[in-house]
């Protein structure tokens, strides 16, 4: 006995006793466990998607649509979910009209525009040229509406004029003109695209996500053509640019349009040779079967 003493304290024995008396009385494994269930993760999805696809849809609206595909959950859980994904409450959520649902209300009315540059050689060394074009989103048809070295005041109401015109103008049926903050698109030029009913809207600084469209098409252009030149005097940008819109409107597919072409093309004959069309000395090229 002396030597167990030695080694344990009396503390340490009272204190496996009381350990080993609370574990026999322990039933915590055979109990309830407390507390709420859980949310599934196909109702938060069901009450994210709901409060997106309707902004004006309060609490208790989701709690009712929830309840008619059979999910029974309070309105608290609903304004929980929401709050935990950073929606706000309906009053809210309903003033701000998102950029996608914006867009598609109007769709058939609405086109872009953009500069992109381009250095060119000419006798007295590099000379930048500002290229502008238009977009119509819903249809990707592209429009040149001209380069200038220097795009002032006069050289944009000129553009802006070609726009409107009730003949021939890229933005004869369109009704809103999205555009940067760009200073070249002045309060003269979108005075000039006003008169034919054609609102500018002029987004936020440093958003070139908000004009995703025009921004692709710069990218294709550039990354296809311009940057795969030198240019040596403006007519040769320019001819380089009206083959590439050639080729981008009836040539090229679309991966936005279902991999399709923007033009409608003529049904390939039955039977032939499959040959090669170039552009700009086969930068660009397409396929197309030659009837036989």
């Amino acid at each position: 006995m002396e030597s167990i003493t030695t080694i344990f304290t009396p503390d340490t024995i009272l204190r496996w006793h009381r350990k080993l008396v609370a574990q026999k009385w322990d039933y915590s494994e055979r109990r309830k466990k407390a507390g709420r269930r859980p949310i599934s993760r196909e109702v938060t999805d069901l009450i994210v998607r709901f409060a997106k696809e309707n902004r004006s849809w309060g609490y208790h609206r989701i709690q009712g649509a929830l309840a008619n595909v059979g999910h029974e959950v309070s309105d608290s859980t609903v304004a929980n979910v929401l709050k935990a994904h950073g929606l706000e409450p309906a009053p809210l959520r309903k003033k701000r009209t998102p950029w996608k649902e914006f867009l598609k209300a109007h769709w058939d009315q609405l086109a872009a525009v953009d500069f992109t540059s381009v250095e060119v050689w000419a006798p007295r060394g590099l000379i930048t040229f500002y290229l502008l074009f238009v977009i119509q989103p819903k249809t990707r048809r592209a429009y040149f509406a001209g380069c200038t070295t220097a795009p002032n005041d006069a050289w944009m109401q000129q553009i802006g004029r070609n726009l409107i015109d009730d003949e021939d103008g890229f933005l004869k049926d369109s009704r809103l003109l999205i555009m940067d903050r760009d200073t070249k698109f002045s309060a003269a030029f979108r005075n000039t695209v006003g008169h034919g009913g054609v609102h500018s809207l002029r987004l936020p600084p440093k958003t070139p996500n908000l004009n995703a469209y025009i921004e692709r098409l710069m990218r294709s252009i550039k990354e296809e053509c311009l940057d795969r030149m030198i240019f040596f005097g403006e007519d040769a940008l320019q001819n380089a640019v009206c083959e590439y819109l050639k080729h981008y409107h009836a040539e090229r597919n679309h991966q936005g349009l279902d991999n399709r072409l923007i033009a409608d093309p003529e049904e390939p004959p039955p039977d032939g040779l499959t040959r090669c069309c170039e552009r700009l000395g086969g930068i660009l090229k397409h396929y197309y079967r030659a009837a036989a």
